[in-house]
């Protein structure tokens, strides 16, 4: 990876930009530190993915955390914190050889 990135589950998109991010005000990242958000914390993300000859090939991009109301959303209450995605920064991790 080319950075520290915390994971999130592209599955969980609760908006067409929206991805749940965290249950609690911290998270490991991809190097083991732990992530203090904050309203408006700009955040690396990833997700994964596969390449068509099935290899690891994560989906990295952008994103700031923030809190959003999941009341209307009862299976996901307990998350705290969202991430409202870049989508012009969506690319899989091998594409970083060709920037």
């Amino acid at each position: 990876m080319d950075k520290a990135r915390i994971y999130v589950d592209l599955n969980e998109m609760v908006t067409d930009d929206i991805v749940l991010l965290s249950k609690d005000d911290t998270k490991a990242d991809s190097m083991g530190s732990i992530i203090t958000f904050y309203e408006g914390l700009p955040v690396s993300l990833y997700s994964d993915d596969a390449s068509d000859s099935g290899e690891t090939d994560n989906l990295i991009f952008e994103g700031i955390a923030i809190k959003y109301d999941l009341k209307s959303y009862p299976e996901w209450r307990h998350v705290k914190w969202c991430a409202r995605i870049n989508w012009n920064s969506l690319m899989h991790e091998s594409d970083m050889k060709f920037l």
